[in-house]
This record gives C-alpha cells, sequence and structure tokens, in this order.
C-alpha cells in the first residue's frame, strides 16, 4: 500500500494535527502523544478499505494511542480493530489486561471500551477495523479474548498473520472489481481466530468450517513446491478426510488438481521471466515447483500459455553467446 501521508512533507508544527485527523478520519478517534519533539515525528500512514472493513498500514517514531472514557462512550459505530505485529513490540492495554505483541502477532481490542496501545520502539503495524455487528460474537467472548496475544500456539492466528499482514496492503484487491469477495472470508477468518482462542466448540465450528477453503488454499500455495503434495497430505494436514476436502473445495469451485498445477505453472513462468531465469535449466525450473517429468512440464506449459518454457525464457531473456 502505498503511504498517503508522510510527515516528511508537513511542516513540523502540524505534524501532530495532521496524523491525528487522518487517524480520526480514517479509523477512530483517538489521543496521540507522540514521544519525540514535533521536529523530531515521523509517521508513513497507508489507508485501504475493502467493503466495510477499513485498514491502514503504518510506521512511525514512538508514540502511545489511547482511546479515552469519553471517547468510548460517543461512539456511534462499535468496531473491533485487529493489530497485527509486523517489526519491533508493542503493548495492548483493555479491561485491566495487556498483552505484548511481536513480530507474527495478533491482538483485538474494541472501539466501545477505553483501551491503550504502547509503541515504545515505534511503529510496524498493521490496523484492520471490522465492524462490530459483522463479527456476532458474544459480548463476553469478545472480552474474553481482548487484549490477548494470538500467536504461535494457535495455528488459526498464524494463518490470519499471513492473510491479515497481505490484505492491509494489498491495493490490488483494495481497488480491484472483485474487492467485495474477500469480505466474508475476513470476517470469517477473524471469527474462526477469536472462537478457537476462546476454546467455544460450538461457536467455533461455524467459522472454522466457512474458513476451511480460504486455509487449505493458503496451505497449498506455501508447499506449491512440494513434489509429493497430494489430496491425502491436505486433508491429513487440516484433519479431514479426502472426501470432505474435495466437498470443500467443490463448493468453492476449486478443482483441486488444476487449481496446483494452475499455480505451479504461473511461478514456473514468472520464474522464467525473471533476472534468474537462466540460471537453472528448463527441467530444473519444473523440478522446484513440483513436476517432476520434464516432459509433462513443457506440454502443460505450452498448453497453458501457448509457447513451450524454452520460448518463453528466450523471449524474455535474448540468448548472447551462452549455451541454454
Amino acid at each position: 500500500m502505498s503511504p498517503v501521508l508522510d510527515t516528511a512533507f508537513v511542516p513540523p508544527r502540524d505534524r501532530e494535527e495532521v496524523v491525528r485527523h487522518a487517524v480520526w478520519e480514517s479509523l477512530v478517534a483517538v489521543d496521540i502523544d507522540h514521544r519525540p519533539p514535533s521536529e523530531d515525528i515521523s509517521v508513513r500512514i497507508g489507508l485501504g478499505a475493502v467493503g466495510p472493513l477499513r485498514f491502514c498500514s503504518a510506521r512511525a517514531s514512538a508514540v502511545t494511542v489511547r482511546r479515552t472514557e469519553r471517547l468510548a462512550r460517543e461512539d456511534e459505530e462499535p468496531a473491533v480493530f485487529l493489530g497485527v505485529q509486523m517489526s519491533g513490540t508493542s503493548l495492548v492495554a483493555q479491561n485491566g489486561r495487556e498483552c505484548v505483541l511481536r513480530p507474527g502477532e495478533l491482538a483485538v481490542y474494541e472501539s466501545t471500551a477505553p483501551y491503550t496501545l504502547l509503541f515504545d520502539e515505534g511503529v510496524d503495524h498493521h490496523f484492520l477495523r471490522f465492524p462490530r455487528a459483522a463479527l456476532a460474537l458474544p459480548d463476553r467472548l469478545l472480552r474474553d479474548t481482548g487484549a490477548v496475544t494470538l500467536g504461535s500456539d494457535n495455528p488459526i492466528a498464524r494463518l490470519a498473520f499471513t492473510y491479515f499482514s497481505q490484505l492491509a496492503v494489498s491495493d490490488d484487491i483494495h481497488q480491484g472489481v472483485h474487492a467485495d469477495a474477500v469480505v466474508e472470508p475476513s470476517i470469517e477468518l477473524l471469527r474462526a481466530v477469536l472462537t478457537s482462542q476462546h476454546g467455544n466448540s460450538v461457536l467455533a465450528t461455524g467459522p472454522l468450517e466457512a474458513t476451511l477453503s480460504l486455509r487449505i488454499t493458503q496451505y497449498v500455495r506455501e508447499h506449491l513446491a512440494d513434489p509429493d503434495l497430494s489430496a491425502a497430505r491436505i486433508a491429513a494436514a487440516h484433519s479431514i478426510s479426502v472426501r470432505h476436502l474435495y466437498a470443500v473445495l467443490s463448493r468453492s469451485g476449486i478443482s483441486l488438481g488444476d487449481w496446483i498445477r494452475t499455480r505451479r505453472l504461473a511461478e514456473c513462468k514468472r520464474e522464467l521471466a525473471g533476472p534468474n531465469g537462466r540460471r537453472r535449466t528448463i527441467a530444473a525450473t519444473g523440478r522446484s515447483w513440483g513436476f517432476v517429468d520434464a516432459t509433462h512440464f513443457s506440454k502443460a506449459f505450452k498448453q497453458t500459455y501457448g509457447v513451450s518454457p524454452r520460448a518463453w525464457r528466450d523471449e524474455n531473456h535474448p540468448r548472447s553467446g551462452l549455451g541454454a
């Protein structure tokens, strides 16, 4: 996401007010206490939205953010915020509880109660705002999971970190014609994180099933290069049967074999056209993305793109007296 606010281009005397206005207008009303003097304040903020979901990606000098009791009482649109820690550490405090976030970890907090966010080391963080009503979760569950570190001990939270850290900065999604398609999966994924963290198996069943297709495709993307990637392995990784796996993907319009092959071919195409396209043989490139048979790889590539992998590479890297 390209920054829409960079205090490097704002006079020092105006920086605090400009940052406050941007945050109030885009996310929520809060008090912002910048640690450095005005001339040393450094803030880069990128903003985005998909349907009712809003995103703010921030890199900044040290700061403390407070949602006061007065501001919380005046809330006209209750929201749940998801904080995604990219580097450094931060602290989230709400309802008498506090947690420290490290890279790869998440936490939620509500707009309807006072909270404090401490960024003593500076800010490298994504803030995602969800309408409270859209999550449709009990008040008690949100209180119990608020200001709790969500991370390595929760596999759903690990998936959510990867997903939301990409969603927050993806201009292609924010501005694309299919933006609305990610709203419901995003809400259900956060529901799955919170209900699984809470240990409420009844509430967790719905969102876990709703996000199963998303979790499966994310797993496949992460293991595309594995030649032994199979339906049985994917099903086992998600504690479901192969039959259930195919049924879930079918509801999302996905044919597993075709889906995997298409993405593997796309990665091969990208690598062959990339700056290191000639550093490996065609067959080695295919093998690195799970195509163990070079002949099959070349045939599949040509059927998909209308050109052989060698011709594609040569088109993007004309020979200069070197061997293929």
